[in-house]
């Protein structure tokens, strides 16, 4: 690890191979806690390079638990976190409205990054059962037309890495790492991140899959649309920097879009917006997320993609799809 940590002191990228080997040795747990930690605050100087992204995505799906849901045309709504907005669960909400809609998600998660209250600790909360068995997760698919992925499950070699990155205490590139390593490898991708040059990475590393993407970053720092200010796409075929307008939307502020002071209150906001009782600001938000991730795997226009989300949290099969996955 000396000369590795040299090598990257030295301003030196690593390659491929060299990114995902070393990943796989700190995973199994072949370096102490300092060493790691040094490794990991390399990359808090800079963010790691294509190559380093892609050697790392690799190495930690080649030490997951492998799933294959492959018979499903599934998407994951997903965001790096880390943009420090204590925003309610918009892509989680939105998961929910894509599967009331008739799409099959598989949503990967985890406890809070970087807000109050995570995917997992809320959906914890409201009594989804997290589990890494098959069978269970395609019975999900098949009655709620979602399944939850709690990350741990999947990626057990990271216990490893979690006391380091506890008591290092700021975000790492492992939390950008979290979209790419869903281990059911879906078909389609929303994924949300937190500032523009990881946009622009993010575009380049779905380029090389055969993945349907769109990659969202709202200019004032939000890693999902936000409808607070503009916000830039990358998709398969385009980059365009965009506004609410893009929705027939109106512009929403900061405050209308935050989330709870603990659990409970962040559920209680969640089951609001999915019974269709959340403000005109809150529904609008979870639709905007929810119509181009429809668009996304569908190709169809926003407009249509609208109508169909609207249609999900306005009939209650967004809600009943929740209802369904805490019964299983």
């Amino acid at each position: 690890m000396k000369d590795i940590l040299e090598y990257l002191f030295d301003f030196n990228k690593l390659d491929y191979n060299q990114s995902k080997k070393i990943l796989i040795d700190i995973n199994s747990n072949k370096y102490s806690n300092s060493e790691i930690a040094s490794f990991i605050t390399a990359y808090k100087m800079r963010n790691p390079s294509i190559n380093e992204m892609e050697g790392f995505r690799d190495a930690l799906l080649e030490l997951c638990l492998k799933i294959n849901l492959n018979e499903f045309d599934t998407v994951d709504l997903c965001g790096t976190g880390g943009d420090g907005k204590d925003t309610f669960n918009i892509s989680t909400i939105s998961s929910f409205i894509v599967a009331g809609a008739g799409f099959k998600v598989t949503k990967h998660g985890n406890y809070g990054v970087s807000s109050n209250c995570g995917s997992s600790n809320v959906l914890e909360f409201l009594g989804i059962k997290f589990s890494n068995n098959e069978s269970h997760l395609k019975k999900c698919l098949d009655k709620a037309n979602i399944c939850y992925l709690h990350a741990p499950l999947f990626h057990p070699s990271m216990k490893n890495v979690a006391p380091v990155r506890k008591e290092l205490g700021f975000k790492t590139f492992f939390n950008l790492l979290g979209p790419l390593v869903n281990p059911c490898r879906p078909k389609n991708q929303l994924t949300g991140v937190y500032n523009l040059e990881i946009a622009r990475l993010y575009g380049y590393i779905f380029k090389n899959t055969n993945i349907n993407f769109s990659i969202v970053f709202a200019l004032d720092g939000y890693d999902e649309i936000s409808l607070t200010d503009n916000f830039k796409l990358i998709t398969n075929n385009e980059e365009i920097i965009a506004d609410s307008k893009f929705f027939n939307f109106q512009k929403t502020s900061n405050h209308e879009i935050l989330g709870g002071k603990t659990i409970k209150e962040s559920a209680n906001i969640f089951k609001n917006i999915l019974k269709g009782l959340g403000t005109k600001s809150q529904q609008n938000v979870v639709l905007a997320n929810s119509s181009l991730a429809i668009k996304t795997i569908t190709g169809k226009n926003i407009d249509e993609c609208i109508l169909i989300a609207q249609e999900s949290l306005k009939s209650g099969e967004a809600y009943k799809s929740l209802k369904n996955l805490s019964q299983i």
